[in-house]
């Protein structure tokens, strides 16, 4: 086992998340934690589906945004400083719709993320 924490190291890789039949994570203390990925037992419920399917949306819907919108969300994020990109605050947008946190961040950032402006065809 000592030999995978040693490629993983070795490789650069950031440990967390899942990379073949592993699964990494990084402890408290920076210790590398692995273990094999288990896989799920039963198939996925409805509410599981609905909740990826949103996220499969918001992906979607920024994907169609322009780079210019993009960029906002982004330079919104981290004007504000939040410890998250633009895209994650954009996600959280769709998925919670919670206009009045997004208005607060507009405000800090001074950047204008709402309403958005379709592409045009």
């Amino acid at each position: 086992m000592r030999r995978i924490e040693d490629l993983v190291r070795w490789m650069g890789f950031n440990s967390q998340g899942d990379l073949g039949p592993w699964t990494f994570y990084t402890d408290k203390r920076h210790n590398l934690v692995y273990f094999v990925k288990a896989p799920p037992l039963e198939p996925p419920s409805i509410l599981q589906s609905s909740v990826r399917n949103k996220i499969r949306l918001a992906a979607y819907t920024w994907r169609a945004l322009s780079t210019d919108e993009q960029s906002r969300w982004e330079l919104a994020a981290k004007r504000a400083h939040l410890r998250i990109h633009g895209y994650n605050l954009f996600v959280f947008w769709i998925l919670k719709r919670d206009d009045a946190a997004i208005e607060t961040i507009e405000r800090l950032s001074r950047v204008q993320l709402l309403p958005l402006t379709p592409r045009p065809p």
